[in-house]
């Protein structure tokens, strides 16, 4: 009987221990799963690669392709975990000894002892380090949270980048290849206009060369689409010979932040910037362990109690023993050569660190906000001027092309023109992605920056 009460209570103690490990009392994990990237699986839909991609689709998977990603979702819930042990002090904590032993003395008698005990104990007041370690792992919390969050806004903003530098580079290409079907076209009229001996060897030779140079830059443009095209794949956590096509881009419509004031961007800035708040997070951390530490210093009460039980068998007579008991303890750190000082001290310096490094990201993040909404008032003005520029171009080289044509100007017109042409068309192609792109960069610079703002941004 006792064996089989024993090897129960064994099991009991067993199954209680392998619960504890995978059972989430405190209900940690739910704060993991705040913010504007939050997760509820962990399956990434890689399968969305074979349609073709819009730029939501792109940002979704590298949010989720990504290593980077997985993580700092790791990190989180490391952080979470550390908060559960913190919170675990305010439960009592179980344990105590299972022991048989066995004896012979010279006259072959047999002593047999079986005992089991079970310990409470039980923190009542520690002068509030409990709170505080509490405190110190729920901030550390959160700042690992939003930590994670401003560097998935960083990841985001990387792939809508490498999103545009994929269609810029393509756009490119077939700039130039308008750029080389106009060049042949060139040096067809030269070739006519020789052959009819309205025309000059040096035309011809100029037009030759206008055509290989065009060609020299088509053959470039394509190499750049096909790095871009790489380097889109690997922010999306694939290979960088992973085929995929591209869905279509809307038309561009002016941004609404243009309109705004910078003093209220950077005041809206400050307000909801992920690293902002992981800093704020991080001085409450480091004041709550100022206070845990002053209160590892102090006296601490306990409450505890036990019950035990123990079999004695010596010669096949059994003698049971039944007890318990309760006290309370003061636990009193009279001296521990001078450790608690120097943590004091190490706590206060942390803590005036943490400020320190608030104010500096305070500062950078004007400095971010001043310079992305620079960024994107100098592209909006440069797309309406390469959009000029671009008609104006195109209206000078039909005039110089038909009066060459017509045998009334010369080859280096029409060259100047073509060559006048190509530049107008690679700035509008410039000046249209780094809009696209600078309106991303001024939302991410304000901490706006989610799955939300794509449905405006694509």
């Amino acid at each position: 009987m006792w064996r089989y009460r024993a090897g129960m209570t064994c099991l009991l103690l067993c199954m209680a221990s392998q619960a504890e490990a995978s059972y989430d009392f405190f209900s940690t994990q739910e704060y993991v799963a705040n913010g504007p990237f939050a997760r509820t699986s962990e399956v990434c839909p890689k399968d969305r690669i074979e349609a073709p991609l819009l730029l939501a689709d792109v940002v979704e998977l590298a949010l989720c392709n990504n290593p980077q990603t997985r993580s700092l979702w790791a990190a989180s819930r490391v952080q979470a975990a550390q908060l559960g042990t913190s919170l675990s002090a305010y439960l009592p904590t179980l344990a105590g000894p299972i022991t048989v032993t066995g004896s012979r003395n010279g006259s072959d008698t047999t002593t047999t002892t079986k005992g089991v005990s079970v310990t409470v104990n039980y923190l009542l007041y520690d002068f509030g380090g409990r709170e505080a370690n509490v405190e110190n792992a729920r901030q550390l919390l959160v700042a690992a949270n939003a930590t994670r969050d401003e560097t998935l806004q960083t990841l985001y903003l990387s792939a809508v980048q490498a999103y545009y530098a994929v269609l810029s580079a393509r756009a490119s290409v077939e700039a130039f290849q308008s750029a080389e079907a106009t060049a042949k076209t060139s040096l067809d009229a030269a070739q006519a206009r020789y052959q009819i001996g309205t025309g000059t060897p040096v035309d011809r030779s100029q037009a030759q060369t206008a055509l290989s140079q065009a060609q020299l830059n088509r053959i470039r443009a394509a190499g750049d689409a096909a790095t871009a095209q790489g380097a889109l794949a690997n922010v999306m956590g694939f290979e960088a010979t992973r085929y995929y096509q591209l869905a279509p881009v809307p038309s561009v419509s002016p941004d609404p932040l243009v309109e705004q004031e910078i003093g209220k961007l950077i005041e809206d800035a400050r307000r909801n910037r992920p690293d902002l708040l992981a800093a704020e997070a991080q001085i409450k951390a480091a004041q709550a362990q100022v206070v845990a530490t002053r209160a590892s210093g102090l006296p601490s009460i306990n409450l505890s109690g036990s019950v035990f039980r123990s079999d004695v068998q010596v010669g096949g007579v059994n003698t049971t023993t039944l007890g318990n008991s309760v006290g309370v303890s003061v636990s009193v750190p009279w001296f521990s050569g001078f450790r608690d000082t120097y943590q004091k001290r190490a706590a206060r310096a942390q803590l005036e660190g943490r400020v320190a490094e608030r104010d500096r990201v305070a500062n950078q993040i004007a400095l971010d906000v001043w310079t992305a909404y620079q960024s994107l008032l100098t592209n909006s003005q440069a797309l309406r001027s390469a959009d000029d520029l671009l008609t104006s171009a195109t209206q000078s080289e039909k005039m110089a092309s038909g009066r060459y044509q017509a045998g009334l100007g010369s080859i280096l017109d029409v060259l100047v023109a073509q060559t006048a042409l190509a530049s107008a068309q690679q700035q509008r192609v410039a000046a249209l992605y780094g809009f696209q792109t600078s309106r991303f960069a001024l939302t991410q610079s304000i901490g706006a920056l989610d799955m939300t703002q794509i449905g405006n941004k694509n």
